[in-house]
């Protein structure tokens, strides 16, 4: 089964090798029928602490590096660190 991907921007990278991305998706209020939209943040693993505030970032599943770290950053054309 592939690992989910998601795009989002790096809203804090003040932890060591982690950084804290924030996600948005628009979805369809069920009774007004007007997009809305949500957000959720990830912390995800930045080994190379390359990563800075305001970057768009892709983040791929991985297994949990500590409590609250399941994602790591994905290094492609999308990230501009």
């Amino acid at each position: 089964m592939p690992k989910r991907t998601i795009q989002g921007t790096v809203v804090s990278d003040k932890a060591d090798k982690t950084v804290t991305v924030r996600v948005e998706r628009r979805i369809m209020h069920p009774v007004y029928k007007k997009f809305i939209t949500r957000s959720k943040k990830f912390a995800a693993h930045d080994a190379e602490n390359r990563c800075k505030e305001g970057d768009l970032v892709r983040i791929r599943e991985c297994a949990p590096i500590s409590k609250s770290k399941t994602y790591e950053v994905v290094y492609d054309e999308i990230t501009k660190a």
